[in-house]
């Protein structure tokens, strides 16, 4: 995607004066118009991203482009990106619209221009109403909205979020996610977030970067991240999953056939890593929803002994183990009270059609 890129990280590194390394050798493109999230645990490296694509970082090596020109010299204020920081950083002592007319107060506009712009931008976001009220008037999620006007009243080229909707409780953030997709959308500015929850890039992100120690482990649609993790790391840290050592029993033009103790799962071709030997040893990740639960047995089950049990409101997720002390996660719908399944009881297992991965060990 390099030439056709709108902001692109070229082999960037940020070592910080205490040795820490926050960056390896990054390269990252973003096009123009996506939605990308930048995602992975504390001290991966997505914040250090972010820093480095405002200039509020340096990095240590490498180069940050915007349409294909050097700006890794350029100060923040000369760059045309604009950053919504988690706090929202908004100034007590002004109005919603001082708060949102702060950045155009540096232009050369006419208060008639700067007027009309900061109406457009509280339009946007919802908040015409409020273009006269304070700041500690405001709910969390109002404030939000004012940040996110002050941010975009500029007009930047691309739009930095940095955990923009942690400080709301979880109904308005979930309000908000469809929010801030809906504005993207209809603005068709390139937007890159920082988050922590991987629940809220899936939900509205075009693309998401999972970070490990400062290096990018996977880029892709959230789709493709969760149907199809490349390495161990990303399996485990998007959504739930079972990861397990299996021993391959054979292959087929269609399938890797493995055992995980007594259970045998057929693994589609195009769904391993690596067409390993018979015999070999491989790490295998299956998701808890792709494991079908029933009372009775068949050819097809193996055993379990259900060991504990967590309701989700429509879902229970059951823990269990099978032969040989394998424990497995299963997610299931919930059933009538007749057939709630708790600790201690037995069921039998199997996984569906076309379930798992055989993921590289690298």
């Amino acid at each position: 995607m390099a030439n056709d890129a709108l902001l692109r990280l070229e082999g960037v590194s940020k070592i910080f004066d205490t040795g820490t390394i926050g960056l390896d050798n990054v390269t990252l493109d973003i096009a123009n118009g996506e939605f990308v999230s930048l995602l992975g645990p504390s001290g991966c490296g997505k914040t250090t991203s972010l820093r480095v694509m405002a200039g509020f970082e340096a990095p240590t090596s490498g180069r940050v482009l915007l349409d294909g020109n050097d700006i890794t010299a350029l100060r923040p204020y000369d760059r045309p990106l604009n950053t919504v920081f988690q706090d929202y950083a908004l100034f007590p002592h002004m109005n919603v619209a001082e708060n949102v007319g702060f950045g155009l107060s540096l232009r050369k506009l006419s208060s008639a221009e700067t007027e009309k712009k900061v109406k457009e931008a509280l339009e946007l976001v919802g908040l015409s109403d409020k273009i006269r009220a304070r700041v500690s008037m405001l709910s969390g999620g109002q404030r939000q909205r004012v940040a996110l006007a002050r941010a975009l009243v500029c007009s930047p080229r691309v739009l930095l979020l940095d955990e923009p909707l942690s400080a709301l409780d979880a109904n308005l953030r979930e309000q908000m996610q469809i929010e801030l997709k809906r504005l993207q959308s209809r603005l068709g500015t390139t937007f890159v977030m920082v988050t922590h929850d991987q629940g809220e890039a899936l939900s509205i992100s075009d693309r998401i970067v999972v970070l490990n120690r400062g290096k990018i482990e996977q880029i892709a649609s959230p789709a493709t991240l969760y149907d199809a993790p490349e390495t161990s790391f990303v399996a485990d840290f998007i959504g739930s999953m079972n990861l397990l050592e299996a021993e391959v029993l054979e292959t087929t033009p269609s399938a890797v056939r493995v055992s995980v103790g007594p259970m045998a799962i057929d693994i589609p071709r195009d769904c391993a890593a690596t067409v390993p030997a018979p015999r070999a040893s491989v790490l295998v990740c299956i998701r808890p929803e792709e494991l079908a639960v029933q009372l009775f047995p068949t050819n097809e089950t193996v055993a379990a002994q259900i060991t504990s049990t967590v309701f989700y409101g429509p879902m229970q997720r059951l823990f269990v183990e099978i032969a040989g002390g394998r424990k497995l996660m299963i997610d299931m719908g919930r059933r009538r009270s007749s057939e709630t399944f708790e600790a201690g009881t037995t069921v039998h297992i199997k996984p569906i059609r076309g379930a798992g991965r055989i993921l590289s060990r690298a």
